[in-house]
This record gives C-alpha cells, structure tokens and sequence, in this order.
C-alpha cells in the first residue's frame, strides 16, 4: 500500500514552468562563456537549475551537467519509486560531432515522504556526467556543438511540479580536454560499464480510457469500501420487495452519489489548470494530518454500525412520513460517502490512469476523470436497472450480518493503517481518542432506547459528547513543541553542573505512563515554567525509563531508591538532599522551588558547555 501511495505523490498541486533553452558558445579553452544556469523548476523559495561544462572523469572526457538547487526540491532517482514511468530523471546529450555514451549519475541519497515512504532521490548540489565515445567527424573539426536534454519531474516535501523537458546547448573544443574540470562521482558504474535505460511504452488514448473505466470497478473491492456495499445491497433488498421502479431509482441515486464525487473532483482540476497552472493530486489530501484523523474516525465510526453497537432509531411517525425523501438522499450521501472512503485505499490501477489523465488535454482528462466515477458506478447502476439480477444473489440471512461484522473489522484495519500514517509523535494520542469515541458513540447509541424516559437519555447522551470533545480537545491538537532544551539522561552531565554550581531538574518518564504525559502536557509545557527554568540557568534532563535495560531505569532504582515514574528530581547546589516531586500535580511546587532560586546572567548560561560536561 506504502509503495501505490507514493506512486500518487506527484499529482499534487503544481505550478507549471517551462522556460527557453539557453544557448551558451564556447571560449578559447572550450568551456561554456560564463556557465550560464539554465533554471529548470521554480517553486516559491524553491528552484533548481542545471549548467554545462566540459569536463573529465578518469580518463573519459564530456560533458558535465551540474545541478545546483535548493535541498528540498528533489529529483527522482529510480523508476520503481518514481512517480509514473518515465518520471526519473533522466539527462541525454546528442552531437553532429560527437557520439555520446549513457548518462553517468551520482549516488542517490533517501527522502522520507509524508507517508514515511523511503524514495531515492537527487536534490541540492550534484553533477551528472555524459562521457564522450567517439568524435564522429575528426578530419573536419575538434569542436562541435552540443545538446543535452534534462527531462523528469521535480517535488518538494509538499508539493510536486508539473513535469518538465529542458534542452542545454554548448559548443566545446575537445583538443583543450585536458584542460577540463576533473569530476569525481560517488558512482560504481563506469561509462564502458553503462546500460542503457529503455523508456516505458506511452498509454494510448484506446488503452487509457478503459484503464480508467477498470480502475472505478476494482475501486468496490478496494478494503475501504467493501465494507459499505452489505448495507447498500442489503438496502437494494429491501427496495425490490416493494416495487422495481423504486428499486431502480434508490440504485440511481447511490451512482449519482458516486459521480458527483468524481464530478466535483474533475471541476476542481479544471479551476486548477485553468486559473493556478496546476493540477489535482489524487491522495494529497492524506498528507495532511487533519485529514487522515477525520477518515480514521469515520471508519471507526463505521465499523461500530457493521457491529451493531450502536444504531439511529427513527421514530415510525417521522419515518413514515419522510420516506421517500430520506430514501433518496440517503442513497446518494451513501454514494457519495463510498468515493470518499475509495481515496485511502487507491489502487496502482487507478493511480496509473489518474496520472495519465494529468499529462492530457484538459477536455481529455476530465473524461478520463469522470471515467473513473462511472466505473465504480457502473456494477450498482446494472444490479439496480435490472432487478432480476437479484434473484442470483443469496438470500439475505445470518450470513449477512456475519459478513457485516466481518467487514467492520476490515475497517477497523484500515482505521489502524491511516493512523501509522500519522507523524509517529501523534498516533498514540489519536488512537486513545479512537478508543474513547467508540466508548462515547456506545453510550449514545447502546445505554438508551426509545422506551428511556427522555430525562435519562439526555443525561446518558449529554456525558457521551462531553467525554468525546474533551478527549478530542486533550488529545488531537497534536504535541505542544517543547520550550525546555532537554538533554538526554547522563549521570555524569548532572554531576559536571552541580560542581559548575548549577542546579539540575531530571524528569524521569517512560511511553508506556499515561500520567508521564500528562506531566508534559501540565508543568512542563506552561510559559512560565520554562522561562523561569532559562532564567535560573537549569540543566533540564529527559531520563527515558521506557525499557528495563536503560541507564535512567537501573539508575531511578539503583541511585535514586525510587519505585516508580513519574518523578522530577531537583538538585539545588549546596543541599544534600534533592527536591523529589512525584505524580500529576507537581507544577506549584515547582514553580516555588525554581522562584527561591538566584537568577542567572545571560553570559554564564552560555558558559555551561554541554559537549564537555557529557564527555
């Protein structure tokens, strides 16, 4: 899935830029006049340009492309992990005069993607060398003229360019070769030694249509949305005992649902390309963390209703009289709530028509956009149309609520996957908050009926919502980012500071302790604990005693005698005995203790040198 998800990466928002090929002559030792840059991507702060000049590598001499941008902006190095085929970069130069050999790259470094997807990439500074093999014309000339063609497509850590071809243009003298730039590369491949990439086959206009059409089917197997076909086929069930024309339209509907996600998709490219020079990124919004928290809550929330915890009751009055309305509506909300649960769990399928569909013409991509809506509706649109269909499908039965269930936990697997998606420093908040919203929904939904006097339910449902905005108000905005400078634990660091005639605060915590957290959230996240500890000059130290084997665990129970975290431990120079602040409510206690101490002059905190101290 890590693999498809970063396939998408380059679909997303873009500026296109497409600048002129700049033509550079030659000087006298053959090297380009000035090595004028040629920008190749620019994307508000970030840009990278290329220049040629003449150069050698070992005994081969040519051309060397040097690259020079900002660290961000980052090229790809392979086309396994680029975004589409073709995408790597790619740099071929061509002569008259000269035959060229393949294109000598240096070694690619590791960029982690907003997904935690390792991809091998080239970014800031690098060069790429295109040895010579052969001068084609000798009896005529030394010098020629040169063409390289820099070609692949460039992103951010946030944002992908659109993708880009740049021809360079030079004129060099190869009788001055030995006068050339040595290049040195952290290659292991050889220009003798190269083998020649072969560009993937383009997709036809015959071939990618369909693709796109396939794509929409296979998305009503895809894990998120399986789960939501048993109610609407359970529903198609139930419609077709009453009458075929209701049948007919309530499945309509539940496509219409379907294709006015896809709808709004393909009037979103449109303002995108047409107003921004820019184009939709199939699965950028799951970059951001919001994004992926609501869709992990949505499927929780699903999963409860596949397990019949919970279930909205509507009263027969209300029930009979909005009907027909609520049946419409409900069909195409339930449409449209399938596309959205489709965007998690996208397919390299539909990936691979998706991207094909950015490079077309704009009328040609929104068909192919809209392709994909009428593919997922397509299998609805025929089961409803043709009610007679249902009659080779099983009967509805215990097997139906079995297979239910077994699709919530589907869901819940996906919840789980969209949460290790999250920044690691955010995934055990949200999946505590996960467990405390189905304990909320449970109470809504299961501690109350229609028969509960209305007194008791509101009560029951009050308490359910206020445990569910307070756990998501305690724990989805994220960590507060530390304003203590903490230093790793290091007994000898402590001991170097007290002879300094500095006092220490060590915070002994683990991951495992909820109320280790909540310490953070509660005393050493407030402005005025952390002030105070700068302006007194505290040597602030994290002693992680998560494992059993750490230094800060054998030392809380071998040194310090203490049972258990979490403990704050104050070493004031000149007591003998440390302040030892244990459980939640420590923060006024240690305010007092940080007040009673001497400030300290701006020049003496910078004095305290922790490199030597933790030597």
């Amino acid at each position: 899935m890590g693999k498809y998800a970063t396939v998408t990466l380059w679909l997303t928002l873009v500026l296109a830029v497409n600048g002129p090929a700049l033509s550079q002559p030659a000087n006298a030792n053959g090297s380009n006049a000035g090595n004028i840059p040629v920008e190749l991507v620019r994307y508000e702060k970030e840009f990278s340009t290329a220049r040629l000049e003449p150069a050698r590598m070992s005994r081969y001499s040519g051309v060397a492309v040097i690259f020079k941008g900002t660290d961000d902006l980052h090229y790809y190095a392979k086309p396994e992990t680029a975004p589409a085929a073709g995408f790597e970069l790619k740099v071929e130069a061509k002569s008259d005069d000269f035959e060229f050999g393949q294109a000598i790259f240096p070694k690619w470094h590791i960029f982690t993607d907003g997904l935690s997807n390792k991809i091998e990439v080239y970014s800031g500074q690098f060069t790429v060398f295109v040895p010579i093999e052969t001068v084609t014309t000798p009896a005529k000339t030394t010098a020629g003229n040169v063409e390289v063609k820099i070609s692949g497509i460039a992103c951010t850590s946030m944002v992908c360019l659109s993708p880009f071809e740049k021809t360079l243009r030079a004129n060099i003298d190869i009788s001055q070769s030995a006068s050339w730039k040595q290049v040195i590369l952290d290659s292991t491949t050889e220009p003798a030694t190269m083998v020649k990439v072969v560009r993937g086959p383009e997709h036809s206009i015959w071939f990618a249509l369909p693709l796109a059409l396939l794509a929409g089917v296979i998305l009503n197997i895809m894990p998120c949305v399986l789960p939501v076909i048993p109610l609407k086929v359970l529903s198609i069930f139930e419609q077709a005992k009453e009458s075929k024309a209701r049948c007919i339209a309530l499945g309509l509907s539940f496509c219409l649902g379907i294709l006015l996600f896809f709808a709004g998709i393909a009037v979103l490219n449109i303002i995108l390309r047409l107003g921004y020079g820019s184009a939709f990124q199939w699965g950028d919004h799951l970059r951001r963390p919001v994004v992926v928290i609501a869709m992990s809550i949505l499927m929780v929330v699903l999963s409860l209703f596949l397990f019949g915890v919970v279930t909205f009751i509507v009263p027969p009055s209300i029930a009979g009289k909005a009907k027909p309305r609520k049946g419409y509506a409900g069909s195409i909300s339930m449409g449209l709530l399938a596309a959205i649960l489709s965007t998690p769990c996208s397919f390299a399928i539909l990936t691979a028509a998706f991207a094909w569909a950015q490079t077309q013409r704009l009328a040609l991509s929104t068909i192919a956009i809209l392709l994909i809506g009428i593919g997922m509706a397509a299998p609805y649109a025929l089961l409803t149309s043709i009610p007679s269909l249902l009659k080779h499908l099983p009967r509805a039965g215990r097997w139906t609520e079995l297979f239910k269930q077994t699709m919530g936990f589907v869901l819940l697997a996906v919840a789980v996957w969209l949460v290790t998606v999250l920044p690691v420093e955010r995934q055990t908040a949200v999946m505590y908050f996960l467990v405390i919203l189905s304990f909320s929904i449970w109470m809504w939904g299961g501690w109350v009926d229609l028969t509960t006097p209305q007194p008791r339910r509101q009560i029951i449902r009050t308490i359910a919502v206020i445990a569910a905005v307070s756990a998501g108000m305690w724990l989805l905005p994220g960590p507060t980012p530390s304003q203590i400078d903490w230093l790793d634990y290091n007994r000898p660091l402590v001991d170097n500071a007290l002879r300094e005639g500095r006092p220490a605060l060590i915070e002994f915590m683990a991951d495992w302790c909820m109320t280790c957290k909540a310490v953070e959230k509660t005393v050493y996240s407030r402005r005025d604990i952390a002030r105070l500890i700068k302006r007194k000059g505290v040597i602030t130290v994290k002693a992680d005693t998560t494992l059993s084997d750490s230094p800060a665990t054998i030392d809380l129970q071998q040194i310090y005698k203490e049972p258990g975290v979490p403990v704050s431990i104050l070493f004031i120079p000149g007591t003998d005995t440390p302040q030892r602040l244990h459980g939640l409510w420590i923060g006024g206690k240690l305010k007092e203790l940080l007040e009673s101490l001497p400030d300290v002059k701006t020049d003496e905190r910078k004095g305290f040198k922790i490199g030597e101290n933790q030597g």
